[in-house]
């Protein structure tokens, strides 16, 4: 299997972990002190993605891959997430583009951004409204 093909799948093994919640095999594609860059922040370690894997009271039900491109040791990927709010049953869609890097194996560092204000507002958590500044 070339580098991009296994690449590929093991990005593809970490993105369902948001559905599947399996810890373990999270753990088995992303480095421990994997670098992650987004939302105007910079941190360090394989515990921050634990936390979003496994947050309470949202569940991951469907996840879609709309494209994905490969070279090297980068795979990018643009997606969508369903997402239920459990207390209340709503749901939303969640788009995002995120970067990886691999090495060995595993996803060391990725870089991404997602559109959480849409998120929050199909999960009725913020005014379905303008934003007043």
């Amino acid at each position: 299997m070339a580098d991009s093909e296994g690449n590929v799948e093991v990005v593809r093994r970490y993105l369902r972990t948001f559905v599947t919640r399996d810890l373990a095999e999270l753990r088995a594609v992303v480095a421990e002190d994997v670098e992650i860059y987004g939302s105007g922040r910079a941190v360090r370690g394989r515990h921050f993605v634990e936390g979003a894997v496994a947050a309470p009271g949202l569940t991951v039900l469907d996840q879609e891959i709309r494209e994905l491109f490969a070279a090297g040791d980068r795979v990018v990927v643009s997606m969508a997430q369903t997402y239920r709010r459990d207390a209340t049953g709503a749901t939303a869609v969640q788009s995002a583009c995120k970067m990886y890097r691999l090495a060995g194996g595993r996803i060391v560092q990725f870089w991404g951004e997602q559109d959480l204000y849409g998120l929050l507002r199909g999960l009725e958590m913020v005014p379905d409204g303008p934003i007043e500044f």
